[in-house]
Parts: structure tokens; sequence; C-alpha cells
């Protein structure tokens, strides 16, 4: 979703971004990289609509000719999930070949994503600084870029009497 209702809130996020040091292995260094601001220029400009209809009129007399334009860009949250389910590119280009990147990457049991989220995140409280998801999973794949396995990872619940009645017997009391 491109943000154009309001360009001075464009990059603002809910939590301060600046307090964020995050190790180099860690899912926080991992979504602060996926969420930085980005300059596009030179020859990774972006094509104005705009500039274009001013530098050219209309769209019917457009002949070919597009007006790019040096710009920002950044990914932010803009709808927190019910479920937080992230999928990390483990693989690097190296000439033609991909290699996999068997690097540790750190996570907390509890993870912030207020400092990816926009300021404007539609489903958060108004003045909430905190979205908080409590890690439930982990999936790790083990082997090589052409085979291996996977294995899961999962915290178990603490039991509930209700639930287990319903799933085991397919009681309700």
């Amino acid at each position: 979703e491109i943000s154009t209702d309001d360009p001075e809130m464009a990059f603002c996020t809910l939590a301060n971004r600046e307090e964020l040091n995050p190790e180099e292995d860690s899912i926080h260094h991992c979504l602060y990289q996926f969420t930085r601001n980005e300059t596009l220029n030179e020859t990774n400009k972006l094509l104005c609509d705009v500039c274009t209809q001013r530098h050219c009129g209309p769209k019917n007399n457009i002949s070919e000719k597009y007006v790019y334009t040096n710009a920002k860009k950044q990914m932010l949250i803009s709808l927190a999930p019910p479920i937080l389910t992230l999928h990390l590119k483990r693989f690097q280009q190296a000439g033609f070949n991909l290699q996999k990147v068997n690097r540790h990457i750190k996570f907390p049991e509890v993870i912030d994503l207020a400092p990816f989220c926009t300021a404007k995140c539609k489903n958060v409280a108004e003045g909430n600084t905190k979205v908080l998801y409590s890690l439930y999973g982990v999936v790790e794949h083990s082997g090589t870029m052409r085979s291996g396995h996977y294995t899961a990872y999962v915290k178990m619940r603490a039991m509930n009497n209700h639930l287990s009645d319903l799933v085991l017997r397919g009681q309700s009391q």
C-alpha cells in the first residue's frame, strides 16, 4: 500500500527506530534491514505520473516520454496480523550459484513489532506504542540447497480441561 495522504507521516513508525541497536545476527536486525529507508536514484528512479503529466501534458499526448524522479521508499507494516509468520531468506547469490546461509539467527520469546509498523497502523489503538507477539514455533531446514528436511519446534500450551475434553472425547460441558 502506497502512503500519499500525509508525506510527513509516511516514514513515521509506532515506536522509535533510532533506539533500536539490533545485534547483527538477530531477528530484529533482519526486520530493521527489511524495513530500512531506501533512496531511489540514478538507474533506480521512480516513474512519476504527476511529473510526466506536468512535463508532457495529458496522457493521450504522451509520446513515449516519461519523467523519472528521485524518491524514498520504506516498507512498513500497515496492518498487524493476528498471527505473525516470518520467513527468512536463507540463501545468497554467489556468482551464478546460490549458497545456503547457515548463520544462527537469535530471536526473543516476545518481539515488539512497533518499530516496524506505520504510525497509523490500522488495527493498533491510538497511543499504543507496542505491538507484541509471543514466539509459538520455529521451522528449521537441515541440509543443502538441493536436499534436506524441515523440523518444526512448537511451544506446548498449558493443558485446558475444556479444550482437551473437546479434542479427545468430542465432548463439551
